[in-house]
């Protein structure tokens, strides 16, 4: 079990250091990219507003499968731990008040449905 938790901090930790590169990169390329254009306002505000929505949705993609990747370790966890609920043997006595088969209480007046037939 230690050796699945020390990969997975350091798939955590690689992952952010992707994360934090890229975003740093397409800072810099954003800042060349405004540098170059000497004023040029609406094609400023168009490459700042394609560097924001990629290092965003590069940070919430990241972040989301984190996410979902230790929820569904967490709950792999959880699962190993339960024991599955025994079956009862065939010679067990089933209790008269609600064993296998039992009707439900409130439901002993109720008809069982029937199978539709054809008129001859």
């Amino acid at each position: 079990m230690g050796q699945d938790t020390n990969l997975e901090k350091t798939r955590a930790r690689y992952g952010l250091v992707a994360v934090v590169g890229s975003n740093v990169a397409i800072t810099a390329v954003a800042i060349f990219g405004v540098w170059q254009l000497d004023g040029d306002r609406a094609v400023i505000v168009g490459v700042l507003s394609s560097a924001f929505t990629a290092m965003a949705s590069l940070t919430t993609a990241y972040l989301g499968i984190k996410a979902v990747s230790n929820t569904a370790q967490s709950m792999s966890r959880d699962a190993g731990q339960h024991q599955p609920a025994r079956p009862a043997l065939e010679d067990e006595a089933v209790p008269a008040d609600g064993g296998l088969g039992a009707e439900p209480p409130g439901t002993a007046g109720i008809p069982s449905p029937t199978t539709p037939t054809t008129a001859p």
